[in-house]
């Protein structure tokens, strides 16, 4: 069995997108709705958790057991972070105002490995009704 990510779909319009840049960097990459996950093996180097249209804070949004994963390294993309971010301890509340659309960067953290190639100014598109207010403790 090859290498791969692991990509769960929580029902972003972008998993797609995200799982094509996996791709563009030659790692093979498999979307798998966040209730349909296949077995972890040692295979899946990675899981990404895309984002979503719900809310973490709605009763009823969709919800993963991040235990399942073990050690493997886990990516949230915006809802998947925000899911992180509240399982572990933090806090997510309402946004003060809603983001939507294009944006720019204005801070890279180029210390960190999966940053360390992206340009300061770099575009970006951002849909959150939600933030991040504080991180949990222990990750």
């Amino acid at each position: 069995m090859p290498e791969q990510i692991l990509v769960l779909d929580f029902g972003s319009q972008f998993t797609q997108l995200i799982a094509r840049r996996v791709r563009e960097l030659n790692v093979y990459c498999e979307i798998h709705p966040y209730n349909h996950i296949p077995a972890i093996h040692s295979g899946i180097k990675g899981v990404i958790l895309s984002g979503s249209p719900c809310s973490v804070r709605d009763e009823g949004s969709p919800d993963v057991d991040l235990r399942q994963f073990g050690d493997v390294p886990v990516l949230g993309v915006c809802y998947g972070a925000q899911l992180i971010a509240h399982k572990m301890g933090g806090t997510v509340s309402p946004s003060q105002m809603r983001e939507y659309g294009r944006a720019r960067l204005s801070t890279v953290d180029h210390h960190n490995d999966l940053l360390k190639e992206i340009s300061v100014d770099s575009q970006v598109w951002m849909s959150h009704a939600d933030t991040i207010v504080s991180v949990p403790e222990k990750l």
